[in-house]
């Protein structure tokens, strides 16, 4: 990249609009914006996941993720480039089949909730799904490539899975959802 980073405030936004990669420039507000920014968003989010007390392997996983997660905001960035991948899709699949080998069925529905490291999952489960809904709408308006939707159906599947591994991990289990439960 050079030296494309050394002026951060450069006052090209002050009147509603932002440059995308292809040098063209949008209304912030846009679609494909707002998938961009939800995207980043989840990428913060799981920065701090990262900084809780997890398994060393999940932590090395998850800036993997965070990996993909700027190549996502990176083709967000410049319609009709593709840099996420059928191979990054097929990666989180295998860490679902890892990570759900050891975990009991479910029967009962879940509550986010647990250990601050298995809340925080949940947190970047429900800000993934919101990016998932923009990359979806996105795809309405213009075309996408699909692997961006795929990624972020299959890391929310992850990131709600961690979340069990990460209560036992923290010595609990999942905090189950009481239907008779007084209220």
């Amino acid at each position: 990249m050079g030296n494309r980073l050394s002026k951060i405030a450069t006052r090209t936004g002050d009147k509603g609009t932002t440059g995308l990669g292809d040098g063209t420039r949008i209304d912030k507000d846009a679609l494909r914006v707002h998938a961009m920014g939800d995207v980043d968003e989840l990428n913060s989010h799981i920065g701090a996941l990262i900084c809780e007390d997890i398994p060393e392997a999940m932590k090395q996983e998850l800036f993997s993720i965070q990996h993909d997660l700027f190549d996502m905001g990176g083709e967000l960035c410049i319609p009709g480039y593709t840099m996420v991948t059928e191979a990054q899709v097929e990666r989180l699949d295998a860490l679902l089949a890892k990570y759900n080998a050891d975990l009991p069925p479910l029967k009962d529905f879940i509550l986010p909730g647990g250990s601050r490291a298995a809340s925080m999952a949940n947190v970047c489960r429900t800000v993934c799904r919101r990016a998932e809904r923009a990359i979806v709408s996105v795809g309405k308006a213009e075309q996408i490539n699909e692997a961006p939707r795929q990624y972020m159906n299959r890391l929310s599947d992850l990131l709600f899975v961690l979340s069990r591994v990460l209560n036992r991990f923290a010595g609990g289990s999942d905090v189950l959802w009481e239907k008779e439960r007084q209220r």
